[in-house]
């Protein structure tokens, strides 16, 4: 279970562990709309974030910290929802993903905003101080992150037209 939940040992990496696992999930979100395209990325990142809950709740069984540094499948699964503008957006376009990569680093930097920020719903997921918590917290993050991505995708679309 310490597998997933640190995402094949990246939770361990510092400093920032959670930064970490948010760009491990950027080169594995590639590989993944490369090979199977947003359909293929929103199914995995649902089957992330069930594997990841159930993984983090046999990790933190017994312990009194609900959320440890060393977990971080939760920001695979929060910058994976953030990155679905830009997956769904190449794939309705018909272009490559990489000519998108504005949206790839807009998408990153939100979610690491919103995830160590926790505003409003951030927050309060996380306050339930359970393995869902942690979970849930990061997928709301990265739902405020990719609406900034389609928000700066829109602003950016005006300016130059």
């Amino acid at each position: 279970m310490k597998l997933v939940a640190t995402f094949f040992g990246v939770g361990y990496l510092r400093p920032a562990p959670g930064t970490w696992g948010s760009l491990a999930a950027l080169p594995v979100a590639y590989a993944i709309l490369s090979f199977g395209g947003f359909w293929l990325l929103l199914n995995l990142t649902f089957f992330v974030f069930v594997s990841g809950w159930i993984a983090t709740r046999e990790v933190t069984r017994g312990q009194v910290d609900h959320d440890p540094d060393y977990i971080v499948i939760d920001e695979v699964a929060g910058q994976w929802v953030a990155l679905f503008p830009v997956g769904y957006g190449a794939m309705m376009m018909s272009v490559e993903l990489w000519q998108l990569y504005p949206g790839w680093i807009a998408a990153f930097l939100l979610f690491r905003l919103f995830d160590i920020w926790k505003p409003w719903l951030v927050g309060k997921a996380d306050a339930r101080n359970d393995p869902l918590g942690v979970m849930v917290d990061d997928v709301i993050a990265g739902v405020f992150a990719a609406i900034g991505v389609i928000a700066l995708a829109a602003l950016f679309h005006m300016v130059l037209m």
